[in-house]
């Protein structure tokens, strides 16, 4: 998958004459990882466990494919983790009332409209996306919990996600390698694509060319809302349940993998292949860290670090390219 990024050839920041691919640390960070989780577990390097480390990132890897569109658009969608639980949560209760086909009807209609409510309030109303999001990820847990109460609520009959048709790979892990390749090509080999690089760039400028900027970001709060539907049904699926803890603290690690994977606050500058990358090191740090009897707390303060050292990263690699 081509990278885009502003004064760069081949997805590589130019300073001096010096070609720097921005893949370049991920990767080898990547590579340290591998070598010292496998030092320190005789089960890490096993297919099964790398399984088991891709299987864990899917939830999240459709939902940064989604989170990825916005943020090089300038954009920002919190909500993600709870609009997963409420949209598991609606499809659960229509699949149990009127079946599964029904069901996933109800699950995108939902996922599609907290993407219409996001993207209506950004774009025509015009409120900050970071309030609009945190807004709305308070409004759809608060209805989950409401809805759904404080027991599971169980979803029978819809067990696809866990389906292991070949080479033992889940089917939910095929759903986020195809959703990665899909919104891969849509940033680099489309109209679309270009367009939301430019809007990232400089919506202003954008604007003034003639790119219908309020549409394309509108349309990139669908395409996230979209990502909600389906995170929702393989979350259902793969639990067999849902409840109002669904998702919490998905944003976090959406957040830090796609800012891990080079894709800048700033807007204009990212990629689907460095969220995978980013994707990838915090999957690795956890599943490692697990092996390895690591508290869960721990793993948190390991999370929240590494969002720090990314957002620092991201502040470096900018003064980069400038200098």
């Amino acid at each position: 998958m081509a990278d885009t990024t502003n004064g760069a050839v081949d997805g590589a920041p130019r300073r001096r004459g010096i070609t720097v691919p921005e893949s370049a640390a991920l990767t080898l960070f990547l590579a340290l990882e591998v070598i010292f989780f496998s030092l320190n577990s005789p089960y890490f390097l096993t297919w099964a466990n790398w399984v088991n480390i891709f299987t864990a990132m899917s939830i999240a890897g459709i939902l940064a494919a989604g989170g990825t569109i916005l943020l090089i658009g300038g954009q920002f969608d919190l909500s993600v983790g709870s609009g997963m639980a409420f949209v598991a949560l609606m499809f659960a209760i229509a699949a149990e009332s009127f079946g599964v086909g029904p069901g996933i009807a109800v699950a995108v209609l939902t996922g599609l409209g907290i993407g219409v409510i996001n993207g209506f309030f950004v774009t025509v109303v015009g409120v900050n996306p970071l309030i609009t999001t945190l807004g709305t990820l308070a409004i759809f847990r608060g209805l989950t919990l409401s809805i759904g109460g404080a027991s599971s609520v169980r979803v029978t009959g819809f067990d696809w996600a866990i389906q292991r048709p070949f080479l033992d790979i889940p089917l939910s892990t095929m759903l986020f390698v195809a959703v990665a390749v899909v919104v891969g090509l849509l940033l680099a080999r489309t109209v679309y694509g270009r367009t939301i690089y430019a809007i990232g760039a400089n919506e202003t400028a954008a604007r003034l060319v003639g790119i219908r900027t309020r549409r394309t970001i509108f349309t990139a709060f669908l395409i996230s809302g979209l990502c909600m539907a389906l995170t929702g049904m393989v979350s259902a699926s793969q639990l067999g349940s849902t409840s109002g803890t669904t998702g919490v603290g998905l944003e976090l690690a959406v957040v830090t993998a796609i800012i891990l994977g080079g894709t800048t606050l700033k807007g204009g500058v990212g990629s689907m292949f460095g969220t995978v990358l980013g994707l990838l090191i915090v999957g690795v740090l956890n599943n490692g860290l697990t092996l390895m009897n690591v508290n869960s707390t721990w793993q948190q303060v390991a999370a929240g670090t590494l969002l720090i050292l990314a957002v620092s990263f991201d502040q470096v690699r900018q003064r980069f390219i400038k200098g």
